[in-house]
Formats: C-alpha cells, sequence, structure tokens
C-alpha cells in the first residue's frame, strides 16, 4: 500500500458521474505517470450506477473518493476537488479520458523552465468507433508558440473558425496561483467553464508554457455536451463573456480578439435560428434572420443547404399565397426537411 507522506507533486481532480465503464481506466493513466508523485480525488456527482463502489475499492492511498448529497455539475464537483487538493499544481482529468504516462512530467519540467503557473499541452482525439486517434493541433504550430497569450487563447475560441480551439486544451495550474487569484470553475455554466478558468487565469497575469507533444487523449462519446451546439449554450457563453470583461482589462490584441468572438457567437445563434426556421419550413422566419445576420449564412452546408434551396424553390410562391390570404404553404414542405 503507497502512504502519502509529503505534498505530492500533482493533485489529479476527476468529477465523475455514472462513469463506472470509464472510471478505472482515467484513474490507472493517472496512476501511471512516471517521475512524479500525485494523488487522485474523484468527486463523484450522485452516480446511481457502481462507480463510487468501483473507487472505494481502490486499496492505493494515493487515490480519494469525495462524495456529493446533491448533483451540482462537473464545474461544481471540480470545486470540491480543488479545494481538498493538496498537490503543487492541479491537473483535471474527465472520467471517461485518459493520459500519457509521461504527460506531468513533461509539463512540468517545461512550466519550471518558462517560469509559468499554467501548463497545456496536445491532445489525440479517438474516435467514436475506437479506431485511430488524431492530434488535435499542429505540433508545428504549437512549437511556434512556446508560450500562449491571452489574445491567443480567446482568438482561437472563435465559433465555426475551425474543428477544434485551444478551449479544449486541458490546462494544469499551479495551485497556490489559482488560490491568491480566488480562481474556480464558474458553476453556473454546462459548456464553456473550462474556457472561462483559463482565460480568467491568462487576465490574472498567468504565463502559460506549451508543450508541442500528445499527453491527452479525448474519448469522442455519444451525448458529449461540447459538441453540440445550443441556443441556451450561445446565451450562456455571452454572459459569461460580458462578466468576464466587466472583471478583467484586456490589452488592445486581447479586445480585438474578444470583439470577434463575441461576433462568431452572435452568428452562430442566427445560424441556429436559420436551421430552425429551415425544418420549419419558414421561409420567412428565414429571411428576416438571414437579413438581420446575412454573416450567418456563410455556416449553411450540406444537406441543409440542399433543404434551403428547395425551400427557397417555393418559398416566392408561399410569400405570396400568405400576402394575399390565400391558405398555408405546401403540405410537401414538410417532407424536404
Amino acid at each position: 500500500m503507497t502512504v502519502l507522506v509529503h505534498q505530492p507533486d500533482v493533485s489529479f481532480v476527476i468529477a465523475a458521474y455514472n462513469a463506472e465503464d470509464t472510471i478505472e481506466r482515467a484513474i490507472g493513466s493517472a496512476l501511471a505517470q512516471i517521475g512524479v508523485t500525485m494523488e487522485v480525488i474523484v468527486v463523484d456527482d450522485c452516480s446511481t450506477d457502481g462507480t463510487r463502489e468501483l473507487v472505494r475499492a481502490y486499496r492505493d492511498e494515493r487515490v480519494r473518493l469525495v462524495t456529493r448529497e446533491k448533483n451540482g455539475g462537473p464545474a461544481a464537483a471540480r470545486n470540491i476537488g480543488f479545494d481538498v487538493a493538496i498537490g503543487r499544481w492541479i491537473a483535471v482529468l474527465d472520467s471517461d479520458d485518459t493520459i500519457h504516462p509521461e504527460r506531468l512530467l513533461a509539463m512540468l519540467e517545461r512550466a519550471e523552465a518558462a517560469e509559468a503557473q499554467i501548463v497545456v499541452d496536445n491532445i489525440d482525439v479517438v474516435p467514436l468507433d475506437l479506431g485511430e486517434p488524431t492530434t488535435m493541433f499542429s505540433k508545428e504550430e504549437l512549437r511556434r508558440r512556446p508560450v500562449m497569450t491571452l489574445a491567443d487563447f480567446i482568438g482561437s475560441n472563435v465559433i465555426f473558425q475551425s474543428t477544434f480551439n485551444f478551449g479544449y486544451m486541458k490546462p494544469v495550474f499551479e495551485r497556490d496561483f489559482l488560490t491568491r487569484h480566488e480562481l474556480s470553475f464558474d458553476e453556473t455554466l454546462r459548456v464553456g467553464e473550462d474556457y472561462l478558468l483559463l482565460a480568467s487565469a491568462l487576465a490574472c497575469g498567468g504565463r502559460c508554457a506549451v508543450v508541442p507533444d500528445v499527453g491527452y487523449v479525448y474519448h469522442l462519446r455519444h451525448g458529449s455536451i461540447s459538441r453540440v451546439l445550443e441556443q441556451s449554450h450561445l446565451d450562456a457563453m455571452l454572459a459569461s463573456d460580458r462578466a468576464f470583461l466587466a472583471r478583467y482589462t484586456l490589452d488592445a490584441k486581447a479586445m480585438a480578439a474578444q470583439r470577434r468572438r463575441t461576433r462568431s457567437i452572435v452568428e452562430a445563434a442566427s445560424f441556429l435560428t436559420l436551421v430552425e426556421e429551415i425544418k420549419k419550413g419558414s421561409v420567412r422566419g428565414f429571411l428576416k434572420t438571414a437579413i438581420e445576420n446575412p454573416r450567418a449564412l456563410k455556416h449553411l452546408r450540406m444537406p441543409i443547404a440542399v433543404r434551403m434551396r428547395r425551400l427557397l424553390g417555393n418559398g416566392w410562391r408561399q410569400i405570396k399565397s400568405d400576402r394575399l390570404g390565400r391558405g398555408r404553404p405546401p403540405e410537401r414542405t414538410k417532407e424536404w426537411i
């Protein structure tokens, strides 16, 4: 049995909810780290499966289980883990993801060399069919960016700009830095809480070093909230960004990046409205939204674009009919959508 004697180098915080199928894999990858000492804190967010029992079964004292009495979401669970962590560094690990054995050693060495309080690395993405992983970012691109600025980070998080952005990165934070600046996850968010924490840390003056090699393995899964775009998510992002701007003063480059990000969120909201109008067969609603935010049109792709063209093919007859008060859109419009 391994006993904690000294302060560990790293505290891994794993928020878990009904994770019995993957939690052991995640914990095992954390315990397999080479060249660093660690503790693994699993915060169970009121699971209804066997997650708690699996974690309790560990005889390694580096593994600690914290149980919640009420489900509060991943941000609240992670904050509890942050509160009880004792490591010099804190690393968040999702309950269905894994990390490579040398990840934390490479990150901490890079942080020390750069005198950084934050460090990020590259990510492999494992598809749903568990086929060959795809590396999220180009190594060459990350090598050209040894330190990430706030402007870099915000500028990457522009919706529809690319498949992946730096918001997917899993930063490791110096615990004292988080404590000193009273930084934690925003528990009101279910999407974008990772983005806000790293943006806030950078806005506080945190130096973020970059490791170009892959250390984190992101496992795509059905129903992943981060892969689904909804209007409520966009509303929450706008509200979160407003609070962020009220708290921190950004330099000119970061502010320019923030303006691009805000425009992209507004465009994304219009895009979702366009899609809904197409599904409803509403030419009038579609045209109204397109006129109000024409830039949203550029995001339409197949097969939605085909449906739009078909809808607009009969659209002028529909509009004419509506204006003359002569009935409703053709029934077959529903079949196109």
